[in-house]
């Protein structure tokens, strides 16, 4: 929670307008597709990675934190790509702006459980 308050509010709503911004002088499929694939860009593999390391930091597990783990959140990461497509698409271009944290919290909410399932999953 001190990490979704703190760091993950600031950066996403950021990275969403600046989506926004990115994608302004595109239309239509491009638009879409871009806008999707930016969101997907942010949660990549060393996102994950650093997903977990804070699981692995605030539960007092320090020497769990190595390449073993970049590995499981790269695997974690192509694993997801279809319903993290999914869900990107919906937020970035069916959610208004001022929603899309709210609608990306709790799409993370449910990713972060996956996130922590992850390590048993991939490993």
């Amino acid at each position: 929670m001190l990490v979704g308050a703190t760091i993950y509010a600031f950066e996403i709503p950021n990275y969403f307008a600046w989506i926004d911004k990115k994608t302004t002088n595109l239309n239509g499929v491009k638009k879409t597709l871009a806008k999707t694939a930016l969101a997907i860009a942010y949660f990549n593999p060393l996102w994950i990675f650093r997903h977990l390391a804070f699981i692995k930091l605030f539960s007092g597990n320090y020497e769990q934190i190595n390449e073993q783990l970049l590995i499981i959140a790269c695997w974690s990461f192509l694993a997801n790509i279809p319903i993290s497509f999914a869900a990107n698409y919906l937020i970035q271009n069916k959610v208004r702006l001022d929603w899309r944290f709210m609608a990306s919290a709790i799409f993370s909410a449910v990713m972060a459980i996956y996130y922590a399932l992850s390590e048993t999953i991939f490993n």
